[in-house]
């Protein structure tokens, strides 16, 4: 694979939640010398992430949840709002946001649209994470949402477009993967 790499030996850290491994290897710098460094990867597993919008209403569907490392890190109640996301475990990345926007939002949709994906923290995290879009309306909701029971505690909020943009400026939405999204759906005026 990269020729300037070379010795790879990994140990776990850790396997509880997921996998965190400690990475050493040689890697070749650009004066042809060898050293020996070592990393940190956590891996989760690959994810996917959908907006949903409307064009006629002006809205999109978000989520809130409570997310403990915001919590640890200053967010004073631990509250996000985010798009609606999920790991794809055994999934194709269509099929787990489709499950996934049924489980969390309560709306059944059939056609998303892929738009990019991205390796959402590629310092420490292994996953990739595939990003969708989807138009929704009134009529392809079928419960409340709320995500799995006895396992997830989710809100739903529909909000107005151009609040949920605003929201960005007043640092109520601080999620990167929904910061893309809404700023996704604006660039190419899915929403106007």
């Amino acid at each position: 694979m990269n020729p300037k790499i070379k010795n790879i030996s990994t140990e776990i850290l850790s396997n509880n939640w997921y996998v965190l491994r400690k990475v050493t290897f040689d890697f070749q710098q650009k004066n042809g010398t060898w050293q020996t460094q070592s990393r940190e990867a956590y891996d989760r597993g690959n994810g996917a992430v959908i907006l949903l919008y409307n064009n006629e209403s002006k809205t999109v569907i978000l989520t809130r949840q409570f997310r403990m490392p915001t919590y640890l890190n200053g967010n004073p109640d631990g509250m996000l709002i985010e798009a609606c996301a999920g790991l794809l475990d055994a999934d194709n990345p269509e099929d787990c946001i489709k499950k996934e926007t049924q489980e969390e939002t309560g709306y059944q949709i059939k056609d998303v649209e892929k738009v990019f994906e991205v390796y959402m923290s590629p310092g420490s995290v292994t996953e990739i994470l595939y990003f969708f879009v989807a138009k929704y309306s009134k009529d392809q909701k079928l419960n409340d949402g709320g995500g799995v029971e006895d396992e997830e505690e989710i809100d739903v909020l529909e909000l107005d477009f151009k609040q949920a943009l605003d929201m960005i400026k007043t640092g109520e939405i601080k999620d990167a993967k929904t910061i893309m999204l809404l700023q996704y759906v604006q660039i190419h005026g899915l929403i106007v």
